[in-house]
């Protein structure tokens, strides 16, 4: 008989940790390192030591919880997600990937089954990167991606360092994160293309690569009555074509996304012309050589749309990530858990950033999708079924005893 996770029990869990730094509008604001976010690891770091897992963090303020397997001479398969949220989360974006792993390591307790692999559980430190960026800074400097120096500088909107608040938690950081063979993160869609498509299971074979951008229009600040229109060098109508040109840009390819997230102008009066406006553009493609020709042609765009404005632009690149690939072997343990339980899939490429990003530039990686309301995320409709959640760690069990 095909094992399976205790489904009532793992949204228990998700419900019971959904009351540490709950919101009234049934969300979640759980900022990397803050009160909270300590409180729910303190929180879980009982619910693995009661298992008899062996919790440390690295310097960074991971947190991994070790299970002995049959071999302890082989690299252990990890798994997990993050704990941290948006300001206004959900309760599903992140969690559901520890908890399920935390389901994992339960149900084989309960079934007196042991792993020839050892078994990590990992919690990584400010995924979501809305308190110090950048995004998934712990996973990046596991990797090899940033400094762990610079990226323990990383301070807050008050000044505060990621390495002062690791500090004032007490948490000793002496302990480096454990070699892994297999990293395996469930994760919520954060899109509705499973939810549309009616299928239960994503096998996410990579995710997209992102480049994001600083644009500066700079024009000339004028009186807005006595300024003739023909006379003006204005940097919002500069910038409105370009917001234009950067829909289209997305548009062109179905596999493509662009997006403006961010505008503001000065000097702000509402009487007169700007004298410039920022914007960010976030850009996004699964293919590398694609999404170096759309930044490409982006510059261009730009360039051509100011000075038809009488205005000057600066382009910035803030931040680029590589399209990733998932492991083939890993990729195919998924596959072959989703179809031993007879549950709907298809192969999936992530449009959001994720840990597995990074893991997989060091660690044979792969991910699971499940589907959620609607396709929202990083909201507190963000939301799930207890069905959904309870599929998705079946899915992670088998993949874990699968690649075992």
């Amino acid at each position: 008989m095909t094992l399976r996770v205790n489904g009532a029990r793992l949204w228990a869990t998700l419900m019971e940790t959904a009351r540490i730094g709950a919101t009234p509008d049934g969300g979640l604001c759980r900022l990397a390192l803050s009160d909270e976010d300590a409180a729910v690891r303190a929180w879980l770091t009982a619910q693995c030591e009661a298992l008899g897992g062996l919790v440390t963090l690295d310097p960074m303020g991971s947190l991994f919880a070790r299970f002995e397997g049959v071999d302890p001479a082989i690299a252990p398969i990890a798994m997990g997600s993050h704990l941290d949220t948006q300001p206004t989360g959900g309760k599903f974006d992140g969690v559901l990937g520890v908890l399920a792993a935390l389901e994992v390591v339960r149900t084989l307790r309960e079934a007196g089954r042991t792993t020839r692999h050892a078994l990590v559980l990992v919690d990584w430190t400010n995924e979501e990167g809305a308190r110090f960026a950048p995004a998934m800074v712990a996973s990046g400097v596991f990797a090899g991606a940033f400094a762990q120096h610079e990226a323990l500088a990383a301070a807050d909107a008050n000044g505060i360092t990621l390495g002062a608040e690791l500090g004032r938690h007490g948490w000793a950081l002496e302990a480096q994160a454990p070699a892994m063979g297999a990293y395996f993160e469930l994760h919520i869609e954060q899109g509705p293309v499973l939810e549309q498509a009616a299928v239960q299971i994503g096998v996410v074979t990579g995710v997209q690569g992102i480049v994001w951008l600083d644009v500066t229009v700079r024009g000339a600040s004028r009186h807005a009555g006595t300024t003739p229109m023909a006379a003006r060098q204005d940097p919002v109508q500069a910038a409105a074509s370009m917001a234009m040109a950067v829909d289209r840009l997305g548009r062109a390819d179905a596999k493509a996304r662009s997006t403006i997230g961010q505008m503001h102008s000065a000097p702000g009066a509402r009487n007169t012309v700007a004298d410039w406006v920022r914007f960010s553009v976030d850009l996004r493609h699964p293919e590398a050589d694609r999404l170096a020709v759309m930044e490409g042609e982006l510059c261009r765009m730009l360039l051509g749309l100011a000075a038809e404005a009488g205005c000057t632009v600066k382009v910035e690149n803030v931040w680029r990530s590589a399209p990733v690939a998932f492991d083939a072997a890993c990729l195919a343990a998924v596959r072959g858990a989703a179809a031993s339980l007879g549950l709907s899939q298809v192969d999936i490429v992530s449009g959001a950033g994720h840990d597995a990003v990074y893991v997989s530039r060091v660690v044979p990686t792969a991910m699971i999708f499940v589907p959620c309301k609607g396709g929202i995320s990083h909201h507190p409709a963000e939301a799930i079924t207890p069905a959904q959640a309870e599929d998705g760690a079946n899915v992670l069990l088998q993949t874990v005893l699968c690649y075992d």
